[in-house]
């Protein structure tokens, strides 16, 4: 047998299922005794077939004989650990390593073995290195390649692969999280990125991943303790840094989060993104003067950033220079201006136009920027029908009744619940005004709750209540009081949980929390969707960009309030918001009294509590009440057709 043939005979038989491998290694060694390639063919396919007696047999002798080929003593510690004698496999794999420290795949069996072996720190430290190798993987380097290059399918299908053979390789889960969040399954990504940790706590960037992936799910409580365990080992960081900023803010740790801003931005003043972060966060405590700073400054170093104008505009004033609105005129003439940059600048000229009493080019760009935002969202509107269906199918009057009495008695939590734009702010304010009332701000918990009860499947909640044991109701109930601790500032007694969507829980709430209190913040049918339309809502309710989904939206809560006042008769307290405009004193002390509060005369001054607030109308209630705005929409009322009618309000009033 030739040189050539021998190794075409050998490259051939590595390719082979085992057992055909076997019988071609045996050939090759009828022509060429003892030759080691061949061996080693041998051997390998002998253990993939579980001979493991023949396939150590062959490995012993061929490592004394081979002391210096790595490859040898990799195969021969993986039939060792196979043969259940894991301190010699490994030794040698040690030995391994030692030979070639950029062996694939080496340092990945070292640290299952050693961690099989129970020694996790040396287990942490093989993974370690594994990660350092894995760029030499050639199946990482294929699924890499599709992930720089977008095919996020490609790179999910060979990770997929490699994981199926290899399931500990820290370093592919990090790159399949990665393509999952790229995909938008943030729980999946999660998952396999807390499975790294558990494998190899010292995976920093998985960590770092991890972090963002929660605080994207709105779990920063989650969140910080993985960035504070970041920053003790590189406390500069700018990623860590930042993140950590974004956190803070988002469970209320306000002060602390703009601390950290302006010291990271001290550090690395060019960041335009974070000048808008800290922007909005400056906004948030009431520093308006400084949080318009911010956003100029982020505007100086990226001019056609939309968001930082929007922002500007937002502030509910005319506060854009004439030169700052031909700035956006010229952003918006250019082709090459990314989607999410142009429709914030449409909205900002909506609301320019609309102070200046020039509605039909105020609608024109409130109404291009919602064609654009919704091109980018994806939203169901018969999904969210159904869902609205279902709860009033399941939640009957005998199904609260054979509940009644179950649940945490805690009765600290007032939600406050709606459409968005429909004064619910207003209230929190009020609220918050009184001496035992802590606000805080609109939490994600409870939709957290709903999402893990369904198990993440949308179709599974609320029916799955049903299934429930009944001290379940208790201990959901405990758990949203845990979960939503951070996020009280104060020694209060009573915070407010102001997130409008709550209103498709309040069946959950009244089986969690049977003592809490809910208000309805309720408006103008006509009121409450334009001023929902013509906002731009930095996450979630994605139904108000288009104004037959936004109508189906509102006439899907009208219904489902109807049917919880008829099952849950006086459960919920609701608010007109044109009312408490009208008379706020008597409307104040008649929502204190549904909150069992005594009267305060702080809760009529709510305008000038500094608490931090958080959503779209935080300068408004810092302002004494205003009724300028209760018939706005009429000034809209020609192109509001196509929601007046699916309001069956088929000429708008």
């Amino acid at each position: 047998m030739t040189d050539g043939s021998l190794a075409e005979a050998l490259a051939h038989a590595r390719l082979l299922p085992p057992a055909l491998a076997e019988r071609q290694a045996a050939e090759i060694l009828r022509a060429v005794p003892g030759h080691p390639e061949a061996l080693l063919v041998l051997a390998r396919a002998c253990r993939q077939q579980g001979k493991l007696d023949d396939a150590a047999d062959i490995l012993g002798r061929l490592a004394a004989g081979q002391p210096r080929a790595a490859s040898v003593h990799v195969e021969w510690a993986l039939t060792q650990a196979e043969r259940g004698e894991i301190r010699p496999a490994i030794a040698s794999l040690r030995h391994a390593l030692a030979l070639k420290p950029g062996l694939v795949g080496g340092w990945r069996h070292l640290g299952d073995l050693l961690a099989a072996d129970g020694d996790a720190a040396g287990a942490a430290a093989a993974y370690a290195s594994h990660v350092e190798s894995a760029v030499n993987d050639p199946a990482l380097m294929h699924a890499a390649k599709a992930l720089v290059a977008g095919d996020l399918t490609e790179a999910e299908k060979r990770l997929r692969a490699h994981l199926a053979l290899y399931p500990t390789d820290i370093a592919a889960l990090r790159m399949l999280a990665e393509a999952g969040t790229r995909l938008g399954r943030d729980a999946d990504a999660q998952a396999l990125l807390e499975t790294c940790l558990k494998l190899y706590p010292g995976f920093n960037l998985a960590r770092h991943n991890l972090a963002l992936v929660l605080f994207r799910q709105n779990r920063a409580a989650e969140a910080i303790p993985h960035l504070v365990q970041l920053r003790a080992q590189d406390a500069g960081n700018p990623a860590y840094r930042a993140l950590l900023a974004a956190c803070l803010a988002m469970v209320g740790a306000y002060d602390a989060s703009i601390d950290l801003y302006r010291h990271l931005l001290e550090d690395f003043p060019n960041q335009p993104k974070i000048w808008l972060s800290y922007g909005h966060a400056l906004k948030t405590v009431g520093r308006r003067d400084d949080s318009m700073k911010a956003y100029r400054q982020a505007l100086a170093q990226a001019p056609s950033m939309g968001e930082a104008y929007w922002s500007l505009a937002n502030m509910k004033s005319d506060v854009l220079s004439s030169d700052e609105e031909e700035l956006v005129r010229a952003h918006l003439g250019r082709t090459t201006l990314a989607a999410e940059d142009r429709f914030h600048l449409h909205y900002t000229l909506g609301h320019r136009f609309e102070l200046r009493g020039d509605y039909q080019q105020s609608w024109y760009h409130y109404a291009e920027g919602a064609r654009i935002r919704r091109r980018e969202i994806s939203y169901d509107a018969d999904r969210t029908t159904a869902q609205m269906d279902r709860t009033r199918r399941l939640m009957t009057k005998s199904f609260f009744d054979d509940r009644a009495g179950l649940g945490c008695q805690d009765e600290a939590p007032i939600f406050i619940v709606g459409l968005p734009r429909s004064g619910s702010t207003l209230l929190e304010q009020i609220l918050a005004s009184h001496s035992l009332v802590e606000g805080t701000m609109e939490l994600p918990e409870l939709a957290r709750l709903s999402h893990e009860l369904g198990r993440g499947q949308d179709a599974a909640y609320p029916d799955i209540l049903a299934d429930i044991g009944p001290g379940d109701f208790k201990e959901l109930g405990a758990r949203y009081l845990d979960r939503t601790r951070i996020y009280r500032q104060t020694r209060k007694p009573i915070f407010i949980d102001k997130m409008p969507n709550n209103f498709v829980h309040v069946g959950l709430i009244h089986l969690i929390l049977p003592r809490a209190k809910i208000i309805d913040a309720r408006r103008h049918p006509m009121a409450a969707c334009f001023s929902a339309f013509k906002q731009h809502f930095a996450k979630g309710q994605h139904y108000s960009y288009d104004l037959v989904e936004l109508g189906r939206y509102y006439n899907d809560y009208l219904a489902l309030m109807a049917h919880f006042d008829a099952v849950l008769p006086g459960l919920i307290y609701r608010v007109h918001y044109e009312a408490m405009v009208e008379n706020t004193p008597e409307q104040t002390k008649l929502l204190l009294a549904a909150c069992g509060l005594s009267f305060e005369e702080a809760c009529l001054r709510f305008f000038e509590n500094a608490r931090a607030v958080r959503t779209a109308s935080s300068e408004q209630v810092r302002r004494p009440i205003f009724r300028e705005s209760l018939q706005n929409w009429r000034h809209y009322q020609s192109w509001l057709e196509p929601l007046a009618n699916i309001l069956g309000l088929h000429a708008p009033q």
